[in-house]
């Protein structure tokens, strides 16, 4: 380490003085300016002392960098991004996306007030459920629905209200951990109801929830979507219709946390033999919970269908205040569910639903367009190659869809550097590496992205192989 390249490193307020942070002040605060001068020379600080920067710049090029990093990540830390991944339910990138036509509902109820809980025609505080209960109620064929924050609130919510100080029987194969490490055994803890673990690992029998029921009491029984996961080989579980009929005798409730669910039926989205909620209702379930935005393709939300009366228990539930939905994820469920009463409207105007049912000669026509364009730039090897795409979001572990792709080299780029490139571009883009390809995928690019995607290549083609300056030399 050399001593002397730590004293060369400009002080803050020297680099606040440059012109090219100077400039900046018309587009981002002074303290957005600070914080982001003080990251970059703290990263000099640290390759200095690995050794790994032969000199630092002068402060002018040093103020350069911090006004390239800034501009390039723009004055939000909550940026939109291109999804290049081929996986449609990207939970890293926001699950699902809205589309034109529900994002601009959105904005309109935002920018005003609006009849959260109000009753228009009574003059009269009214319920936020209402919005949207009717139509759920339509589309699943339950009695009644409501809506909180999220899938895992909806669980929670469920079981505190249901089965707080009673036992709940739930299959070993089935006591997952989703992302973030929520786990269900944990959640049904925190709920106050009481865990009876039901059959093995790979295999459970309507013989033991029978023994849950008749030998330790056991007052539900609650069935989990294994989501991100799949088991196969040597394997039994219990249906609904089967649960259904061990519990009818005991009085015993039938509780399914769904986890995805659409709300269309499979053909709407070209999904092939999936469990649907009209199904599992009409099968015999008491409650069914499943999120909002994951094949439902809308805002974050938890949504509870089935029996009246169980579901008012939930509504009147003291933490449904802690849990509720909010106006936004709201308006946006609600004309989400509006197109899904039309196939044809829900193919058009909701991004998931599309990115679903894209047929093969699609997404082929999408890849070659895509290469087409990527043609016109120079520096770029391109070639439309077959994938497999995910639905993803932990909905269909088990499901690969039949996809296409573009996959791109720039020469004196490894995968792993042109992919982080992409990354850094202006509008980031989020593209997979398999096999040493980078790959940008047909399905999950939105129409609109294709010139940004071909504008950040011409620019990483244009740089090469040469590092952008960064305020320091390596050796």
């Amino acid at each position: 380490m050399d001593q002397r390249l730590l004293m060369q490193i400009p002080k803050v307020d020297v680099l606040l003085a440059e012109e090219p942070l100077v400039r900046l002040e018309a587009d981002f605060t002074h303290d957005q300016i600070k914080d982001a001068a003080r990251s970059h020379l703290q990263s000099l600080r640290e390759g200095v002392l690995a050794g790994e920067l032969a000199e630092i710049d002068p402060p002018e090029k040093v103020a350069e960098a911090v006004a390239r990093t800034l501009e390039n990540r723009g004055a939000y830390s909550l940026r939109p991004v291109i999804n290049a991944t081929g996986v449609v339910l990207h939970t890293n990138l926001g699950r699902s996306p809205l589309g034109e036509a529900v994002a601009e509902h959105v904005a309109e109820v935002a920018a005003g007030y609006c009849n959260l809980e109000y009753n228009l025609e009574r003059g009269e505080r009214g319920s936020r459920y209402n919005h949207v209960e009717r139509i759920i109620c339509e589309i699943t064929g339950a009695e009644a629905a409501m809506v909180v924050n999220n899938n895992a609130g909806a669980v929670f919510l469920m079981l505190n209200t249901l089965c707080k100080g009673q036992g709940v029987a739930v299959s070993r194969g089935e006591q997952v951990e989703i992302g973030g490490s929520f786990r269900v055994p944990e959640i049904m803890v925190q709920s106050g109801a009481r865990l009876i673990e039901v059959g093995t690992t790979n295999k459970t029998h309507e013989a033991d929830y029978a023994r849950a029921i008749g030998e330790q009491g056991a007052s539900a029984l609650l069935k989990v979507h294994p989501s991100n996961f799949a088991m196969i080989g040597f394997t039994e579980s219990v249906s609904v219709a089967q649960l259904s009929d061990l519990a009818r005798d005991s009085g015993a409730l039938v509780l399914y946390d769904m986890g995805s669910a659409p709300l269309f039926p499979n053909e709407v989205a070209g999904l092939d033999n999936q469990e649907t909620i009209r199904g599992v209702l009409r099968d015999g379930a008491d409650v069914v919970c499943f999120s909002g935005d994951k094949l439902a393709g809308s805002a974050q939300g938890g949504i509870l269908v089935g029996r009246r009366d169980l579901i008012e228990r939930i509504r009147a539930n003291q933490l449904t205040r802690m849990l509720r939905i909010d106006k936004l994820s709201l308006a946006a469920l609600e004309m989400t569910m509006q197109l899904c009463r039309d196939p044809r409207l829900a193919r058009r105007e909701v991004p998931v639903v599309r990115m679903l049912s894209m047929t093969a000669d699609e997404l082929r026509g999408r890849a070659e367009a895509l290469d087409e364009a990527i043609a016109a730039i120079g520096g770029v090897e391109h070639e439309v190659v077959a994938v497999k795409d995910e639905p993803g979001g932990g909905s269909l572990p088990d499901v690969l869809l039949d996809g296409y792709a573009v996959s791109v080299t720039v020469a004196g780029l490894a995968p792993a550097e042109l992919e982080r490139r992409l990354r850094e571009a202006p509008t980031p883009i989020v593209a997979r590496v398999s096999k040493e390809q980078v790959l940008l995928s047909a399905r999950t690019i939105m129409d609109g992205d294709v010139e940004r995607v071909c504008a950040a290549l011409a620019e990483i083609a244009q740089a090469g192989g040469e590092e952008p300056p960064a305020g320091g030399a390596e050796r």
